[in-house]
């Protein structure tokens, strides 16, 4: 199978969360998105074509079963970024939103900037530009 021959997205990431509620409200107010779908173990945003998936921990071992589910309290293995047009700016807003930033804005050697911040959960993201 060549690479040409997988779908040209990925249609949903699936993030297992400690505390649905308080993933829900960070999402909501971060990124000023809407719950698609909710029920009493999740709750879907869209970013454009991508889904995010906020599953509960206790949901989410069916899934990975006989693999366990890691904890939170880890160090992020992982992070997403989302291209922006302006990182100060989406950084001012942000923080205006009550996000922590993790670090950032800055350029980076590889000539691009940056800045990240981390979830109720744990995971981390990344705007660039």
């Amino acid at each position: 199978m060549t690479a040409d021959a997988w779908p040209p997205a990925i249609s949903a990431i699936t993030l297992f969360v400690d505390d649905l509620v308080d993933s829900i409200e960070f999402y909501r107010t971060a990124f000023g998105l809407d719950v698609m779908f909710l029920d009493d173990d999740s709750a879907v945003f869209s970013f454009n074509n991508t889904l995010i998936n906020l599953l509960k921990v206790e949901a989410a071992e069916e899934l990975v079963h006989p693999a366990g589910v890691g904890t939170s309290s880890d160090n992020p293995r992982m992070q997403f970024t989302i291209p922006v047009d302006d990182v100060d700016e989406r950084c001012a807003e942000l923080v205006s939103r009550g996000v922590v930033l993790l670090n950032g804005p800055m350029d980076r050697p590889w000539g691009i900037r940056t800045a990240s911040f981390r979830d109720p959960s744990g995971y981390v993201w990344e705007i660039a530009r």
